[in-house]
């Protein structure tokens, strides 16, 4: 299984958002330069994740991006689903009717299992969550960006 980068780069900026208690907006570039991020990519992220309610974004000189809603609110799983959408590991997990062996397979279940755990796992892992273990590694040397 792999993250997709969209999903990547966007979680790593609504952690840095969190981060950031002010309500004064992070300009993109901030959170590019910080994160490693290449910004035009960025907007585009940003702007998925504003459309979708996670980000509050203003123009011009003062701009920038702020969260929208608290970050013990925002699960990996929304942010997943809104940058990636929901999709199966395997077709017959979704439409078991597709594939003719999947009543008896014993393959199926274990992908279901694991599709589950995962699933459960970004529903249950928050931005603050991340931001705190974040600020914790940090504090202890261990963020190099």
């Amino acid at each position: 299984m792999r993250i997709p980068m969209k999903v990547d780069y966007g979680v790593r900026a609504l952690v840095e958002l969190a981060q950031h208690d002010d309500e004064t907006p992070l300009p993109t570039s901030e959170i590019a330069s910080r994160q490693g991020i290449p910004e035009p990519y960025l907007d585009q992220v940003l702007a998925v994740l504003q459309k979708f309610g996670f980000v509050r974004s203003r123009r011009g000189p003062q701009g920038g991006h702020t969260l929208a809603r608290n970050p013990n609110d925002i699960n990996l799983g929304m942010v997943v689903g809104t940058l990636e959408g929901t999709a199966a590991l395997l077709l017959c997990i979704e439409h078991p009717s597709e594939c003719t062996l999947s009543a008896a397979c014993a393959q199926r279940e274990v992908w279901q299992t694991v599709e589950d755990t995962v699933q459960n796992v970004l529903d249950t892992t928050t931005i603050a969550d991340l931001a705190s273990r974040q600020q914790h590694l940090a504090s202890r040397g261990m963020y190099y960006i």
